[in-house]
């Protein structure tokens, strides 16, 4: 007999109160530990600040530092032990929600944790809500379609170079730019340079302290934090009037 806790992957956010589905609510009233990762850099969880106006006992909460290191030896360390750790929970017939900012499997750090929990405890009982992703909530934020009619449209984390960012820029109608992090002087400086800097969009910690929209980039004064916590809508041309 199965005597594992229930495992819950939840995306909250990004932002606004309220962006999580029902059916994650009633897993997090379940949960007997909710794990919420928090940014070296941060004294809070924006994870638990997406869920502001749920009641959630403060003693079933982990907060966890997590990492964002490019060392992928560095990344496969700090999720095993995290997932052995879940797992010593789960063995002891603990229920166990962790959350994430956005969608859970999309561009998601989850991903990994997921990949090392079914190594360690291949057994567990487990479900994965979806969430909203960043550039949903971005496009609802600024009234900007990401995509209309035949429009080819790419979802990609930021290219170490502008060559490599013209080229998928070039190639597409629309590219969506999450993990900008520290590129963000440069991306801009490029689409100033490629003349489409002002039918693009920025949206940055939607809904939180800090909050900064933008349907025209062309002007926007960026320093390399306001990277983080932030979506680009690129647009290769002005958009189409389809109505008379």
């Amino acid at each position: 007999m199965n005597n594992l806790g229930m495992f819950w992957g939840i995306g909250v956010g990004p932002g606004p109160k309220g962006y999580i589905p029902l059916a994650a609510v009633e897993a997090l009233q379940q949960a007997d530990l909710v794990y919420a990762p928090r940014a070296h850099s941060s004294e809070t969880s924006v994870a638990l600040q997406c869920l502001a106006g749920i009641d959630l006992a403060q003693e079933k909460i982990r907060e966890i530092e997590f990492t964002m290191d490019p060392d992928r030896s560095v990344l496969s360390e700090h999720y095993t032990a995290l997932a052995k750790t879940i797992a010593v929970e789960l063995r002891a017939g603990r229920n166990v929600a962790y959350l994430t900012i956005g969608d859970s499997l999309t561009y998601s750090t989850y991903g990994y944790l997921l990949a090392a929990l079914r190594e360690y405890c291949p057994d567990f009982l487990h479900r994965t809500f979806p969430g909203i992703t960043s550039y949903a909530a971005a496009a609802s934020a600024l009234g900007w379609p990401l995509g209309v009619g035949k429009e080819r449209s790419l979802i990609l984390p930021c290219p170490e170079n502008a060559t490599e960012l013209r080229q998928d820029i070039e190639s597409h109608d629309i590219v969506v730019l999450m993990k900008i992090g520290a590129r963000l002087p440069w991306v801009l400086a490029l689409l100033n340079e490629m003349g489409i800097a002002e039918h693009c969009a920025f949206a940055r910690r939607i809904g939180l302290d800090e909050e900064l929209l933008a349907d025209n980039v062309s002007a926007l004064c960026a320093t390399s934090s306001m990277g983080y916590l932030a979506t680009l809508l690129i647009r290769k041309t002005p958009r189409e009037k389809r109505h008379t």
